[in-house]
């Protein structure tokens, strides 16, 4: 009896133990809307840190406080054998959006990951170029693990059979309900360490919680003008006079242009790299640089950051490299200070003193073949494993400060990022070529606080080529990226006259991208996002249906039918246009419209609210569309970006019956001097008058700040 009550005794002790740590967190509030949680011995080193990240503290507190967004009992973390568990509740209805840049899923409910940084390789487990560990919830919040370890998800698959939704088992013989994926209500994580901090991000919308992780890691990179207009990367080899030649041909054609990119060739050994000029391809860099800037041309130079013999500092930095190379080529230990300043102090004497613009960082991804093991040591102590889930945000953090000391803003690429990553001057891209593909990436950049560009290369044929160029004008940067093929926006002669249109619109453009880039800095919201954060865009709607208009071309099935599917096709552009590309091979697409009415971008005209539109758009037309009340800034479509201290004329257009409301950004478009104040924000406004037409107005710049607003016409799309 005595030996029965000992043992009742200890399993209610070692329940209430569980109990206790099944919970394992504790939290604080360290931004409006954003908790902490700390569980067991975080590392010293994590993915925030490696970043630098410093939030964004006014933009946070302008979208205000609000409650934990989850039952608190129901967050586990418990820390045995050198790991720690994490459970986080899901509920029934819940969908799962984010984990990193996924290429052809958006809902992440049901997967199984392993969160690594890798090339991407044709499936979403988790090897990408931004496994990001932050997923956003429908239901309005989101978590972020901040850890630079390859963390394990089960987003939704595990069922503990202490479940209080366990579900009901069913006899497969017998029963064709039965399920080989039975129901989970949780997202389970696995950590290889001993602790970890968890950060939640409180909604109420789930484009709210997004926000608040953006700017809790700094707010997105306000590029510089130029940065948002067209880039073209020539081929590798390349010399000075051929980059010249293909900068005159531009000018002479009519297309626009404002940087180049130069591909490994202008080193003079590359794979691993020796970052000195090859001086029988350019003889000169300083005064071809300077020749090109007088052009109003920006360079951008291809590096990956692995040291050949051939560099100048090769012996000084090899003590503080890593056990393995990359292609022969030394590892710098970036986590050390004198790696960092060897290693960065020949680029900016070498390159960004003499005017350079940017990086192209290559190579910081993947495979597992071409970089170090997990088994390499860095001479700092930090092991294999953070360095390759960081050294993307390593080389993107310490580049970006040399362009800061000169208080220039740069804008280029990279192949790898990570949580924590979100206020650097990179652009995400890969060596997949999948168009149907790269719009889903795009989808996802919003959920993983990076950009990704859709580049154009090569084409089969001409409907190919204006396709992707097409929804490449509709991303974070216009780029043919030529290295290999030589490709020009004119390669095409059956579809240059079409190009050459959405180049220039791209430019035209260019008030309403500067604008959208400065709310995702300065607001948090991402400048290219999925439907799921559109209001009105409802993936849960199932008592609603929606009847089809007549002549207006809409499906019969009702709108649950289209939004409870994961669409992936589709995306918005900044606060009012929604963008569907077509891709080669289709001559009509279904588009999802939110509530609310909805404008063609090229007409005015009214398409739809809240349906599923069949739409037939032609090859000339990338379909694009307007919110009810939308207002689009447009300038002249000038071959370069307005300069500092240039003023654009603007004509705005207006779309649909609602008065409109647009708040236009300004700067130098230069320099960071933004960060001091210099900028403005000029209210825009349309309003129906008494007679039944629209007038606009805008405010004034205020005096002592910048002003690159010309003439101001204006453009009312839709008419009765």
């Amino acid at each position: 009896m005595k030996q029965l009550k000992f043992l009742i005794f200890f399993f209610t002790l070692w329940s209430t133990l569980l109990s206790g740590l099944a919970q394992g967190f504790t939290w604080q509030e360290v931004a409006p809307g954003v908790w902490k949680g700390v569980a067991g011995k975080p590392e010293a080193y994590d993915l925030l840190k490696a970043a630098g990240a410093t939030p964004y503290q006014e933009g946070l507190a302008k979208i205000g406080k609000a409650a934990f967004p989850l039952p608190l009992d129901q967050l586990s973390a418990i820390v045995k054998d050198h790991k720690t568990y994490l459970r986080f509740p899901l509920e029934k209805n819940e969908q799962l959006y984010g984990f990193g840049l996924n290429f052809q899923t958006v809902h992440q409910r049901g997967k199984v990951l392993e969160l690594h940084v890798d090339h991407y390789g044709g499936r979403d487990n988790g090897r990408t170029h931004a496994p990001t560990p932050f997923y956003v919830s429908s239901n309005g919040y989101g978590i972020f693990v901040n850890s630079a370890r390859y963390i394990k998800v089960w987003a939704g698959t595990g069922v503990r059979q202490d479940s209080e939704n366990f579900p009901t088992p069913k006899d497969r013989n017998t029963d064709k309900t039965w399920a080989a994926r039975p129901y989970s209500d949780a997202v389970e994580m696995l950590v290889p360490a001993e602790g970890v901090e968890v950060y939640v991000f409180a909604g109420p919308r789930p484009l709210d919680a997004v926000k608040r992780y953006n700017l809790f890691n700094g707010g997105g990179y306000l590029p510089p003008r130029w940065g948002l207009g067209f880039t073209q990367r020539v081929m590798t080899k390349f010399t000075a006079a051929e980059v010249e030649q293909e900068v005159n041909t531009f000018a002479e054609k009519g297309y626009p242009l404002d940087f180049v990119g130069l591909e490994p060739g202008w080193q003079s050994k590359a794979y691993p790299g020796s970052f000195t000029w090859d001086k029988t391809r350019f003889p000169d860099p300083a005064k071809f640089t300077q020749a090109m800037l007088k052009k109003g041309i920006r360079l951008n130079l291809w590096i990956n950051p692995y040291v050949s013999p051939a560099a100048p500092f090769y012996d000084q930095i090899k003590p503080l490299t890593a056990s393995h190379t990359v292609w022969l080529g030394l590892v710098p230990d970036f986590t050390l200070p004198e790696a960092r300043r060897i290693f960065f102090s020949q680029l900016q004497r070498n390159q960004v003193d003499i005017g350079v613009s940017g990086y192209k960082i290559d190579e910081v991804d993947g495979y597992d073949y071409w970089l170090w093991p997990d088994v390499a040591l860095f001479p700092s102590g930090t092991s294999a494993e953070q360095m390759r889930q960081t050294y993307g945000l390593l080389t993107m953090r310490y580049s970006a400060e040399m362009f800061k000391k000169h208080n220039r803003r740069t804008f280029g690429l990279v192949r790898a990022s990570n949580g924590g990553g979100t206020s650097f001057p990179y652009v995400l891209y890969n060596d997949y070529y999948n168009h149907e593909d790269f719009i889903t990436a795009l989808i996802n950049s919003g959920f993983a606080g990076v950009l990704w560009t859709p580049e154009v290369r090569a084409s089969k044929t001409g409907e190919e080529w204006l396709r992707r160029f097409q929804s490449n004008v509709f991303s974070p940067m216009a780029m043919i990226n030529a290295w290999a093929s030589g490709t020009k926006p004119w390669t095409y002669p059956e579809v240059e006259k079409q190009v050459k249109e959405y180049a220039l619109l791209r430019m035209q453009m260019m008030p309403y991208w500067y604008t959208e880039f400065a709310k995702y800095h300065f607001e948090g919201t991402p400048p290219f996002r999925a439907m799921n954060l559109e209001d009105g865009y409802q993936p849960d709607t199932k008592t609603e249906k929606v009847t089809a208009v007549a002549n207006n071309n809409l499906e019969e099935n009702p709108y649950l039918e289209a939004v409870a599917k994961e669409v992936k096709d589709q995306y918005m552009a900044g606060e009012y246009l929604l963008v569907a590309p077509m891709f080669a091979g289709q001559t009509s697409r279904k588009v999802i419209l939110p509530k609310g009415r909805w404008y063609d971008f090229y007409t005015g005209e009214y398409v739809g609210n809240g349906q599923v539109l069949t739409i037939t758009p032609g090859l000339d037309k990338i379909p694009v569309f307007v919110k009810d009340g939308g207002i689009i800034p447009m300038m002249p479509p000038l071959l370069q970006a307005p300069k500092a201290g240039q003023k654009v004329n603007l004509e705005i257009h207006h779309y649909g019956e609602k008065d409109g409301a647009y708040r236009l950004y300004d700067d130098d478009g230069e320099t960071f001097d933004f960060e001091k104040g210099q900028f403005t924000w000029r209210n825009i406004k349309v309003s129906r008058q008494k007679n039944g037409q629209f007038k606009g107005s805008i405010s004034k710049a205020p005096t002592g700040k910048p002003n690159s607003v010309g003439k101001v016409t204006w453009k009312f799309m839709t008419t009765k």
